[in-house]
């Protein structure tokens, strides 16, 4: 069974014409719109325990001369 392409989600444009469009829509958005998409990357990039987890702690110790 083949998938069709959803051609009403096609979008043809210069590379400009899109980030215009994303700044006007980044620049409406609430800041909890903000953060969710934040964590979602953050996860998507970094695992769940990015988001989850605590952050690793880590003592040095520096001789001063």
């Amino acid at each position: 069974m083949q998938k069709r392409i959803d051609k009403s989600q096609i979008s043809f444009a210069t590379a400009e014409e899109h980030d215009k469009k994303d700044k006007e829509y980044w620049a409406r958005a609430s800041a909890e719109e903000k953060f969710a998409t934040i964590t979602y990357l953050r996860e998507c990039f970094y695992g769940p325990e990015a988001t989850t987890g605590r952050l690793q702690r880590i003592y040095r110790f520096v001789k001063l001369k």
